[in-house]
């Protein structure tokens, strides 16, 4: 499971004017990232807005991007919510050409139990054609994934291969660290804490912020993986002020600003989020140039 190993991109899913899918832009940001190094993407996770996409505007999406991606890198699909039939469902009906694996985030709203937890993902793991990456975002979801709830489908299921962590719990990641499966993937799935996650022994991340820094993003996980973690410092300090900008006024909001100060796509959301206030998107702006120029 190499192929999970570094930077993934959890991409935005660009709008145009209409409220329409922007194919062209779309198109422009998966080479963007490509050609910024980062090793694999993830198609309509939660950054993807995929809450307000149809059923229909999903199976283009995921079609139209194996196509660009035409396996340049490796490819995840989110697919994901809190009505375990209806995920099920879009699992055994998804077409997996070019795809690697399937990113599903825990149920929200719900508020599960562990064991409903446990039973969801297994339901789902005993339908999917591809690997699973469990998805803990508990100031999401309004639940949490525990520690023990992770190690018990990492050993009951080999086909649920890794984990995306986005809960700061550092007592829960030393758990999962401690008990989980040697080759059960820990992946950091917020990027302000990526480094200290790394540092024991997270694989990588998927990210929010590397749709607009791929390259920037991409230098510093790297050095993480060849272990040098005092070198990686520098790129992380460089990075925090930029990552808070991108949740300031909320996500996707914040990144899609930057990729429109950087021509790579537009910056328009689907209700019920809007764009971000105009003295955010001054200090993205000027945080851009202090990083890029």
């Amino acid at each position: 499971m190499e192929m999970f190993h570094g930077t993934g991109v959890a991409m935005v899913t660009p709008f145009d004017a209409n409220g329409q899918v922007d194919y062209a832009g779309l198109e422009n940001l998966i080479d963007y990232l490509i050609e910024g190094g980062i090793n694999y993407l993830v198609s309509l996770g939660t950054t993807g807005e995929s809450a307000t996409l149809n059923k229909e505007e999903k199976k283009k999406i995921w079609a139209f991007t194996a196509e660009k991606v035409n396996k340049r890198v490796n490819l995840v699909a989110g697919i994901g919510g809190n009505n375990t039939h209806e995920v099920v469902e879009a699992v055994k009906e998804f077409d997996t050409n070019g795809y690697d694996a399937i990113l599903s985030a825990s149920p929200y709203y719900n508020k599960p139990t562990q064991e409903g937890i446990y039973q969801h993902y297994k339901a789902i793991a005993e339908s999917a054609a591809l690997p699973i990456i469990l998805y803990n975002v508990p100031g999401r979801t309004g639940s949490n994934v525990s520690a023990e709830t992770t190690v018990r489908l990492a050993n009951d299921f080999k086909n649920i291969i890794g984990t995306k962590e986005a809960s700061g719990n550092f007592d829960q990641f030393n758990q999962i660290m401690r008990d989980k499966p040697a080759d059960f993937l820990f992946i950091s799935g917020d990027d302000p804490v990526t480094l200290p996650m790394m540092a024991m022994g997270a694989v990588g991340l998927i990210s929010v912020i590397g749709n607009a820094l791929p390259k920037e993003l991409s230098a510093m996980v790297n050095t993480c993986l060849s272990g040098n973690f005092k070198a990686a410092q520098q790129g992380h300090y460089e990075l925090i002020e930029f990552t808070r900008l991108m949740f300031a006024d909320g996500s996707p909001g914040g990144i899609k600003t930057a990729l429109k100060q950087l021509g790579v796509c537009g910056d328009a959301l689907r209700l019920p989020l809007v764009q971000v206030s105009e003295p955010v998107a001054n200090k993205i702006a000027a945080e851009l140039k202090n990083i890029v120029g």
